[in-house]
């Protein structure tokens, strides 16, 4: 008797509507990528984190057949998937610190932990922009007000801007003047007031505070007409009530291209903050799924990373059946991208045994900062290193995607090869640190436990030979050995890429 066939699930029916596109466009996918490629992409792209020397070796010697899935689902309860997503939304948010104006450090400390706990706790995406978006009392104790104090332009139609970019993915510069002036109607009553302590301040609906009388003209975005009446009610509330509801495109849409393009590479709609009619998705159909899976699921955030991720097409090999412009476009295969540099910074960390030294513009005593966290978990945008600058982090101040670069420059490459800082870390790291008495039997080891601890995969038979006919060749000792070794394989593109 033949067992029934197991019911598409949502991932089968991502890869579905990515298949048939190539297909439409003469397009062929790339293979599926090997389970060391999948494991060291799924830690990267999930929690920021690579995998140890152990996990690897557990992951690679398994052989069930869901180990992939249940690694998946590992992931998604790690306590660094809350940091590296409280990270990405900081960059979104505009979580930093700026002396003495915007935000205090008191108020990004609030802020960072109530964007970190919601993520933590999976909370609904619909309920997090609901809080952000009509949030009121003081920034040092309510930690979602702060996205109306960290705004450049805290104006109505400053606002408008920032919640049309943030949560509708559109650049308002791109509107008619009118479009703009009607949104920053629901925000024309965003009011704020000091306190007794220093530098506290309270976010709250003030009735009175409309002086252009904007809130008369309010209309929503897609043109629908609405009263407006400050004397019944908080005009935010309308504005939010009116962006969530499910069947708004505007709302679903955003983040389901946001999330894709997070863990994809690219966006179906590509930049993920401009849609408008000239830039449209890739893949019209599978936007509309995803964003019909994200609405059935009550807006999970976890379950839209779960079908992404467990989908073939996030688990294609980055090496293209066809190396053209289409086939990135319409993920015919994984795309390159160089790793974040605090997820970068954090590997090496890893990989020494060492730590980051960080510094701030902002005095002491007004800000504190930490010598022992890791860069993914920073709270403080305004936190940083020199590591941290040169590898393109965003400075926050935008909220735009774009702000981050992974570009890699000469500079990159230099400091990898040949900088103080790394080789430092080299010096201390336990693959260094404990050869000196390393037999030739030994070395062979050694080159195993390298590639696994900074690759997460095996070494082949020819980078084996390679690295041992160096060490015979140039009669170097044992720490010499370990401390060419890692360095040689630190500064592998293979290393510093996703992939």
């Amino acid at each position: 008797m033949v067992p029934p066939a197991a019911e598409p699930t949502a991932s089968d029916r991502i890869d579905q509507l990515v298949l048939e596109q190539l297909h439409e466009l003469n397009l062929k996918p790339a293979n599926l990528c090997s389970d060391a490629v999948f494991l060291r992409r799924a830690f990267l792209t999930t929690i920021g984190t690579l995998p140890t020397e152990e996990e690897a070796r557990d992951f690679l010697a398994s052989e069930d057949e869901a180990k992939r899935a249940v690694v998946i689902e590992r992931l998604l309860d790690r306590p660094e998937y809350a940091d590296y997503w409280a990270m990405k939304w900081g960059d979104l948010l505009r979580v930093k610190a700026e002396f003495p104006i915007k935000l205090w450090p008191n108020a990004v400390q609030a802020y960072h932990h109530w964007i970190r706990s919601s993520i933590e706790s999976n909370k609904p995406y619909h309920h997090f922009v609901q809080e952000l978006l009509v949030g009121n009392g003081s920034n040092f104790r309510v930690g979602q007000v702060n996205f109306y104090r960290a705004m450049q332009d805290r104006t109505p139609r400053g606002i408008a801007a920032t919640v049309a970019l943030t949560f509708m993915g559109e650049r308002a510069d791109q509107w008619p003047e009118r479009k703009l002036d009607a949104m920053a109607g629901f925000f024309a009553h965003v009011a704020y007031k000091p306190t007794a302590e220093w530098k506290e301040e309270i976010v709250y609906f003030d009735p009175n505070a409309d002086e252009e009388g904007l809130a008369a003209g309010a209309i929503f975005p897609d043109g629908t007409p609405v009263t407006v009446d400050p004397a019944k009610g908080d005009p935010r509330a309308l504005f939010a009530t009116w962006l969530l509801r499910p069947e708004n495109p505007y709302f679903t849409r955003t983040i389901t291209n946001r999330v894709w393009a997070w863990l994809m590479g690219r966006g179906i709609v590509e930049e993920p903050d401009d849609f408008r009619p000239d830039n449209p998705p890739s893949n019209p159909q599978l936007l509309e799924f995803l964003q019909q899976e994200f609405i059935d699921s009550r807006c999970d955030m976890k379950h839209l990373f779960r079908v992404i991720l467990n989908s073939r097409t996030f688990q294609l090999s980055s090496i293209p059946a066809q190396d053209t412009p289409e086939a990135v476009a319409n993920f015919a295969h994984y795309p390159l991208r160089r790793i974040e540099a605090e997820v970068l910074i954090d590997a090496i960390n890893q990989i020494t045994g060492t730590t980051e030294e960080y510094s701030s513009p902002i005095p002491e005593p007004f800000t504190f900062v930490p010598d022992d966290v890791r860069s993914i978990a920073l709270s403080d945008g305004s936190i940083t290193s020199s590591f941290l600058e040169l590898y393109g982090r965003p400075p926050r101040d935008t909220g735009f995607e774009s702000e981050r670069s992974r570009n890699t420059t000469p500079a990159q490459r230099l400091h990898l090869l040949n900088s103080s800082h790394i080789q430092k870390k080299i010096e201390a790291c336990p693959l260094v640190a404990g050869a000196d008495e390393l037999s030739p039997e030994e070395r062979g080891d050694l080159v195993e436990r390298g590639y696994l601890t900074i690759l997460s995969r095996y070494p082949t038979k020819d980078e084996i030979a390679v690295a041992l006919s160096h060490a015979e060749e140039a009669g170097v000792s044992g720490r010499t050995f370990a401390n060419d070794l890692v360095w040689a394989v630190l500064n592998q593109p293979e290393f510093y890429f996703n992939h």
